[in-house]
């Protein structure tokens, strides 16, 4: 019995070896980060009086995602224009949103960001605290991409039509 259990461990871990080659490179799962973002701006929202919830939009958040890669791939770029001269309210529109749109950018030469670093940053510069705290924002999307010596967040914030054309 103790043999043959030897030779089910040998075996497990001989195929586990040979498997190893062909695994696929783990990349980092930012989805925690990029929710407490919006966590965050809820938070920020509540305390300048806003009465609302900040809903995550998968447009606003693929937006996010285009200007995110983008940044981090062209160390040129430190805001929000984008290196084909894009601007947010073009990024959000290809990316289907009907709606006013602002953005935040962060840019940490390092590896990683917290969560608070990247409030940190937007707390204290005064127009990033306007668009976070604006409580016409109702919806946000949120992305952020690493490489070894760079790390890019931006959220981008919405206010949809259907509220605008309420008001």
């Amino acid at each position: 019995m103790r043999n043959t259990a030897c030779a089910y461990t040998s075996g497990a871990i001989l195929i586990a070896m040979c498997a190893m080659p062909f695994a696929q490179p783990a990349w980092a799962d930012n989805q925690r980060l990029n929710n407490g973002v919006a966590a965050n701006v809820y938070t920020i929202q509540r305390q300048a009086g806003c009465t609302n919830d900040v809903v995550i939009n998968p447009q606003l958040r693929l937006a996010a995602q285009w200007h995110t890669i983008d940044v981090l791939n062209n160390r040129g770029l430190d805001g929000d224009i984008g290196s084909d001269g894009s601007t947010v309210a073009d990024r959000a529109r290809n990316a289907g949103y009907a709606g006013v749109v602002a953005e935040t950018v962060a840019i940490n030469p390092a590896l990683a960001i917290s969560g608070l670093e990247i409030l940190n940053r937007w707390y204290y510069d005064p127009t990033a605290m306007s668009t976070i705290s604006n409580c016409a924002n109702t919806e946000i999307g949120v992305w952020s991409e690493n490489s070894l010596d760079r790390t890019v967040v931006v959220a981008v914030y919405g206010q949809p039509a259907a509220a605008i054309s309420r008001q």
